[in-house]
């Protein structure tokens, strides 16, 4: 079995946002021949749910969806075609959360500051819920600070931020890391695991 994997009963997780962590941020993707895979996100996933024995779960804002940019359905569309693919690559995705909602550009019932919505941490701890997650001892990885201040206010002990230009920083007195790319995040999630037993 390999050094660090997770057997304990509470079974621990990477969180991964969608856009600009697992394909490339063109804006608002909703079109498969739209969506680019970012290199080095396979290997993440692989080494979460092989060595580490993780659910990978993703969190992801989606506000097309409120501001009337596409539909649920063609969300989904994608997101089944999405899943496939990392399934295909022998790296299953446990669950993907999306919040819709935007407190100001959403329309109608989509209209509101709701407790999914990134930097709130309601995907995470519904997440937590669902699975029986420890939280203290998963990791999040996200391109935005938004995506960092949701980690810390739900717990996750792990924070990784991906900014090829950025320098190591903070959130009040939430710390995260900073990788400049996918392997980088890797190497971070690897000695932590080492490091900390996360």
């Amino acid at each position: 079995m390999p050094a660090g994997r997770d057997t304990s009963p509470r079974r621990r997780a990477l969180f991964l946002d969608r856009d600009g962590v697992i394909n490339v941020d063109h804006g608002y993707v909703y079109r498969v021949e739209d969506f680019e895979f970012i290199p080095g996100i396979f290997e993440l996933v692989r080494y979460a749910v092989h060595d580490l024995g993780w659910h990978v779960i993703i969190v992801s804002n989606q506000s097309g969806i409120g501001r009337g940019y596409f539909d649920e359905a063609t969300y989904q569309t994608l997101t089944d075609w999405m899943l496939a693919r990392f399934q295909a690559e022998n790296t299953p995705i446990t669950r993907a959360y999306h919040a819709p909602h935007h407190p100001e550009h959403g329309i109608g019932a989509y209209r509101v500051d709701h407790a999914w919505r990134k930097p709130k941490p309601g995907m995470l701890l519904q997440a937590a819920i669902d699975f029986d997650l420890d939280l203290p001892g998963s990791a999040m990885i996200g391109d935005s600070l938004s995506d960092m201040q949701a980690a810390e206010a739900a717990g996750v002990g792990l924070r990784i931020l991906l900014e090829p230009a950025a320098e190591a920083s903070s959130v009040g007195n939430a710390t995260f890391h900073v990788a400049k790319t996918h392997a980088d995040a890797l190497v971070i999630l690897r000695q932590s695991v080492h490091n900390s037993g996360l």
